[in-house]
């Protein structure tokens, strides 16, 4: 294990954190808040930690494997959280610190699960800083420092198969940092589009920021406490669009940006994505029609709740809570489906539903015909046995993590749908579930065991289990 490593890594996380932290600080001063100086107190405390890692650690070697891919992947994640944390307990807006650290996890993994009883009442600079971790977890953290930084070469690759949301991650191009910085990029500029685009709407533009990080990193977290349901029908459809475009695999944008127009449309896993959302809204609008004064609004709340839940956003425009149960049913579902591989959506991902479909197939076949070959093809490219394999060890694995969770927070005693659904929301990435933890509720009703569970839980599915997991294992510490 290099450990050295290790610590020069999260060196520059704080680094770049203390950067981070200045924007929120700057929108503090903006809007003469208080709150902006525990952002400017966090970015030198961040920035102290993080130069004292970068001058005092001296590596023997820079090489990093796989084992410390997943771990530096961890402990990045762990450490943004807690600075993350700080300006929101230090400035008093969040007064618990484990409060706080569950709106920071939530922020930084896009999740968007809150335990703030009225955002409305939040400092300016801190609604900013939520959004804003969005916009920096949509992506990943990691991703954005081999933007800028060269680590360690083929290292490099162990890092971003650490962090990248899917089944099978490779690079869009020969260097893993061109990669790195070809996709934040396409990020910041589908994020500037859609800006702009809420700009045109008429949405003011410290809430059109705050929009477009929040769309961008499937987040969800709003400036107003009924979310997107005060908003224009207008913003609403745009939000609704670039939610879905989000959830989209970036390696068509790049294909597309490449013009290779044919293997970009050729991706089976969008085309699904795209058929489950329409679907899944057209199902819905009609079983909620009754409930809206026309078919155009019940389509219109039906598309964003789907484009939401699917992209694990979790914006709202309805309170889907109390939609009939064919409808929550539906909802519940594509909490589990989540968006594409390679995207920023979370969710056991749209690509994994699909080799599981084609593995049932073939071995369907194979009952029926022992002595049958057959390879699963995917885009026609072999799907190998280790990526199967891996799949059915992750589900395993996602199960386990899934129904313990649920056991433990059923010891407060709340209803199952309740215990069920937070699970899923925060496991999946989305925010908010059903009944208790409802899109008009929030997570502020559960004890502190319970959240860090649900904490654990935000991140172990932001980083795809594993990584999590493995900070557990003796074996991983081994030198």
């Amino acid at each position: 294990m290099n450990f050295a490593m290790i610590f020069i890594v999260l060196g520059w996380v704080a680094c770049f954190n203390a950067v981070f932290m200045l924007l929120p600080a700057f929108v503090g001063i903006i809007y003469q808040e208080f709150a902006g100086f525990a952002f400017l107190n966090t970015s030198i405390i961040s920035l102290i930690i993080g130069i004292a890692l970068l001058i005092l650690i001296k590596p023997k070697k820079k090489t990093l494997y796989s084992r410390e891919g997943f771990v530096i992947v961890s402990l990045s994640w762990i450490v943004m959280s807690i600075l993350g944390a700080l300006p929101l307990y230090m400035s008093g807006a969040i007064p618990n610190f484990i409060d706080a650290l569950f709106e920071s996890v939530s922020g930084f993994t896009t999740t968007g699960a809150s335990v703030v009883p009225s955002v409305e009442d939040l400092p300016n600079c801190c609604i900013f800083w939520r959004s804003f971790t969005h916009w920096i977890g949509g992506m990943g953290v990691l991703v954005f420092i081999m933007a800028f930084l060269p680590l360690s070469g083929a290292g490099n690759m162990n890092l971003m198969k650490a962090e990248s949301p899917g089944p099978m991650v490779g690079k869009l191009v020969p260097r893993v940092r061109s990669t790195a910085f070809l996709l934040y990029a396409m990020y910041f500029g589908l994020t500037v589009l859609e800006f702009i685009c809420l700009l045109f709407a008429k949405m003011p533009v410290f809430e059109a920021v705050n929009t477009s990080f929040a769309t961008a990193g499937t987040g969800g977290f709003g400036f107003l406490n009924d979310s997107m349901a005060s908003v224009s029908p207008t913003i609403q459809i745009i939000v609704t669009v670039f939610m879905i475009l989000f959830g989209v695999n970036f390696s068509a944008y790049f294909l597309l940006l490449y013009r290779h127009w044919r293997d970009a449309f050729h991706i089976s896993e969008i085309w699904v994505y795209f058929g489950i959302i329409a679907l899944s809204s057209a199902a819905i609008t009609v079983n909620i029609r009754n409930l809206y004064d026309s078919i155009g609004e019940a389509v219109r709340h039906a598309t964003f709740t789907v484009g939401s839940i699917i992209t694990t956003t979790g914006f709202s425009t309805a309170d889907f809570n109390e939609w009939p149960e064919f409808s929550r049913t539906i909802i519940l579902m594509l909490m589990f489906i989540g968006a594409c591989a390679g995207s920023t959506g979370g969710g056991i991902k749209v690509s994994r539903f699909i080799i599981m479909f084609k593995t049932l197939i073939k071995e369907i076949q194979i009952q029926i015909h022992p002595k049958l070959v057959k390879k699963i093809k995917m885009d026609g490219h072999e799907i190998s046995h280790e990526t199967v394999r891996s799949l059915n060890i992750y589900l395993i694995v996602y199960i386990f993590i899934f129904f313990s969770s649920v056991l433990i927070l059923s010891v407060e005693g709340h209803d199952f749908i309740t215990n069920f659904s937070s699970v899923a929301a925060t496991l999946n990435n989305i925010g908010p579930g059903l009944e208790l933890a409802g899109p008009s509720q929030n997570f502020a009703f559960f004890s502190v065991p319970s959240k860090m569970v649900l904490i654990f839980d935000m991140l172990a599915g932001r980083l795809e289990l594993f990584p999590m997991l493995l900070l557990f294992s003796p074996a991983t510490w081994k030198k």
